[in-house]
């Protein structure tokens, strides 16, 4: 998972089907990071687009990520050091584009050309209070090597979130 304002999901065992029923109901140019289904390539962008829910290869070459292209294109496609950078450029692009200042990005998906919105990450929305609870707490070394010494129900409630960040 990557988090920024909000929350961003890098769902790593779905498939296209399973991406595409979760984004079946959200508005155009929601979107989610997942395990590509192919070895070639480690993730895939998926998209809801005005056409439907698209898939997207992320390429990778020479420890840089770029999105799949047609093959006249991909020389000059956008590259970044993380997949991260990709996804805040390309949702940084539709900002500029509506102001007028950029043209938009096109993917080509099932021999269409379709415009590449990404607007909003699934399921973007604040973490709960107990969750930013439990990241606080389990962040914090001195508490960590106490645990043992916390009463039952908070010791409880911090085993549902074992994982420091």
């Amino acid at each position: 998972m990557v988090s920024t304002p909000g929350v961003w999901l890098l769902l790593a065992s779905i498939s296209g089907k399973e991406a595409c029923t979760m984004l079946e109901r959200e508005p155009t140019g929601t979107f989610l990071i997942r395990d590509s289904a192919d070895r070639k390539h480690f993730f895939t962008l998926c998209v809801k687009t005005p056409m439907g829910t698209r898939n997207v290869r992320v390429e990778c070459d020479n420890n840089t990520f770029f999105l799949q292209t047609d093959p006249e294109s991909e020389r000059t496609a956008p590259r970044f050091d993380c997949v991260v950078k990709l996804v805040c450029y390309y949702m940084k692009m539709l900002k500029q584009s509506k102001d007028n200042s950029r043209v938009s990005y096109y993917i080509y998906s099932h021999g269409e050309k379709v415009p590449l919105e990404l607007c909003q990450p699934y399921l973007s929305r604040m973490a709960s209070l107990q969750h930013l609870c439990r990241k606080t707490v389990n962040g914090h070394v001195d508490i960590l090597a106490n645990r043992d010494e916390l009463p039952w129900p908070i010791k409880k409630f911090l085993k549902a979130y074992d994982a420091p960040i």
